[in-house]
């Protein structure tokens, strides 16, 4: 800047902190990106060598989303997704899934992680047609969310609503389905809720993520896969429900083994 403060980008990389691992680094990580640190990597492999299945959920997750997308976006027509809990770009981002499909849909992501926000210029690609856009915001504050989206989307069509991976790191479960039924609230009749978290299925994961949350990272908390159904009360679930990742409408000819991360698609009536 000429004026000599600081720019967007220089803020964002002064708030990072290399001291302790962070949860979106290291997932990136898992999933072979490069936008990690040495922190991350460790804290990733001591992780790993408890649970080794984590990175086949890493992976599991981002199929599903790709499915997930590809689905409500060609059935069922939807043409807004706001995606909160963002993360850093890797591979088959949902704006690239759903522009793929309709090049005119318009997608929102929404994180508060400076490092997400260094890479907003990467998430930021659209096609001509359509518009991608970054809102820095709190999934604790589902109003300054509504708020900041609603200039991009039109909340009087249907949007596709993504929680992917992210209501864990809300610990307190009350509060969790308070954000969830907020956000949902605001949605037209048509849209789509879609969904997963880990879930409490293996003590393997259990104890590497009970070493984990003691690192002074941010804590993720495990739930079963009967308190993440409460996230969907008053949706119309559809089938396979609320199942292991790799079991929703798997591709044809696949046989997926199933993994510890579950979710689901829900219609608003």
């Amino acid at each position: 800047m000429t004026d000599g403060r600081p720019t967007p980008d220089q803020e964002a990389l002064s708030k990072i902190d290399t001291t302790v691992p962070h949860s979106a680094r290291i997932w990136n990580y898992w999933m072979g990106g490069k936008d990690n640190y040495e922190v991350d990597r460790v804290a990733g492999d001591a992780y790993r060598e408890i649970a080794p299945n984590i990175e086949t959920m890493a992976k599991a997750s981002r199929t599903y989303l790709i499915r997930t997308v590809t689905f409500v976006a060609r059935e069922r027509g939807i043409r807004q997704f706001l995606d909160i809990g963002t993360g850093l770009p890797t591979y088959d981002n949902t704006h690239e899934v759903a522009q793929k499909v309709a090049p005119e849909s318009r997608i929102v992501y929404v994180d508060n992680d400076p490092l997400v926000l260094r890479h907003a210029q990467a998430l930021l690609t659209s096609t001509p047609e359509g518009v991608t856009d970054y809102v820095d915001a709190d999934l604790r504050d589902p109003e300054s969310i509504l708020e900041s989206a609603g200039r991009i989307l039109d909340f009087g069509k249907p949007v596709a609503l993504m929680l992917m991976g992210i209501l864990g790191h809300i610990q307190d479960y009350e509060k969790a389905k308070s954000i969830v039924s907020r956000l949902q609230a605001a949605l037209p009749s048509g849209s789509y809720f879609v969904h997963y978290d880990s879930t409490d299925t293996d003590e393997e994961l259990k104890r590497a993520q009970d070493g984990y949350d003691d690192t002074g990272a941010v804590p993720y908390v495990l739930r079963s896969p009967a308190q993440l159904a409460a996230y969907y009360e008053g949706l119309e679930l559809l089938d396979p429900g609320i199942v292991s990742c790799p079991l929703w409408r798997p591709e044809p000819g696949t046989s997926p083994a199933p993994t510890d991360v579950y979710g689901g698609v829900a219609y608003k009536p």
